[in-house]
């Protein structure tokens, strides 16, 4: 029995994923075996692509999915054949199975279907540290979103204002600005001069805390729209990798702190994992937290997602359908 997968041979662009035929894996100590029936792609998945993060080649592209168990190796007490899981953080998921190490795993909820699971599994945990961990959120802060209708930007919005906080959102089109308010954004702003805009809206203070999954593009005026002491959590770099700076410009701008995390630094337990996973999953089955699935592609069509992502051409959420 073989399975589809999605590789990557030599980085580079979309000419680089490439379809194949490979033997379906066995899970060995420890792992599962999950058949998938969604997969979550992200901007993570681009710049391993591409080169810009560095991978072993050859390699299974993507890292995140959701699925049904299918078989379990030596030792798995976290979950069953026949359970229904999500994960991600995991490399591997642009195929038909995964093996993934069973402690990565989350049951899905009853009555969450695959496709919402894991369209709020990476993502949803990126929105839930960002606000919950990395700058704390609290009622009466102001916060700037970039990106505010985009996968993680829905998502931040959503959970920023459930804290209790005023949002600024940033969005390119008046189309997108208007799903950014849907979510809760307060204020939608275009980009271009959004810092100045930002310290009228915030009466010359600026924000507390920018969330900024852009990069290259907005850094100078994430920047310029923080209060003194305020915090950039740059935790993408859609536009492009931020170029060398002189820390510097931190002093001048206001003894500001800047931070790079990912996801991976704020679910280094599985408590930890099982707490994010657990709100996200529970808020949106419960209907609090709304997830938008902006685009579907099959699996062979791998190339057209990363080309619909990174033409700035989707909204929300874009999967993978095995």
């Amino acid at each position: 029995m073989g399975m589809k997968a999605i590789r990557v041979h030599q980085p580079g662009g979309l000419e680089a994923m490439v379809l194949e035929e490979l033997p379906i894996p066995t899970p060995g100590e420890g792992e599962a075996l999950v058949r998938l029936q969604a997969i979550g792609v992200n901007y993570i998945d681009t710049y391993k692509r591409s080169g810009l993060y560095r991978v072993p080649t050859p390699f299974t592209l993507g890292e995140e999915g959701a699925g049904v168990v299918e078989a379990v190796g030596p030792g798995v007490e976290e979950v069953r054949p026949g359970e229904k899981v999500v994960y991600c953080n995991v490399q591997g998921s642009y195929a038909e199975y995964a093996l993934v190490a069973a402690d990565k795993l989350v049951r899905v909820p009853e009555g969450l279907e695959a496709k919402q699971a894991v369209a709020g599994m990476l993502q949803g945990m990126t929105a839930h540290y960002l606000v919950h961990s990395t700058y704390p959120l609290r009622a009466g802060e102001t916060c700037l979103i970039h990106a505010g209708a985009g996968g993680v930007g829905l998502l931040l919005i959503q959970m920023a204002k459930r804290l209790g906080a005023t949002v600024i959102a940033t969005a390119s089109t008046e189309e997108k600005r208007a799903l950014a308010r849907e979510a809760g954004a307060d204020h939608t702003l275009p980009y271009e001069g959004f810092d100045q805009r930002v310290r009228e809206i915030t009466e010359g203070r600026g924000v507390d805390v920018v969330y900024d999954g852009v990069g290259q593009a907005t850094w100078e005026g994430s920047l310029n729209s923080l209060r003194i002491r305020g915090m950039l959590a740059l935790y993408g770099q859609s536009s492009g990798p931020v170029l060398p700076f002189n820390p510097q410009v931190l002093n001048q701008k206001g003894g500001l702190y800047l931070t790079r995390p990912s996801l991976w630094h704020y679910t280094q337990t599985r408590q930890e994992l099982l707490w994010r996973a657990g709100d996200v999953l529970r808020w949106i089955q419960e209907g609090s937290l709304k997830v938008r699935i902006g685009a579907e592609f099959p699996l062979e069509q791998a190339a057209l997602a990363h080309r619909a992502l990174q033409g700035r051409q989707t909204t929300g959420k874009v999967l993978l359908l095995p």
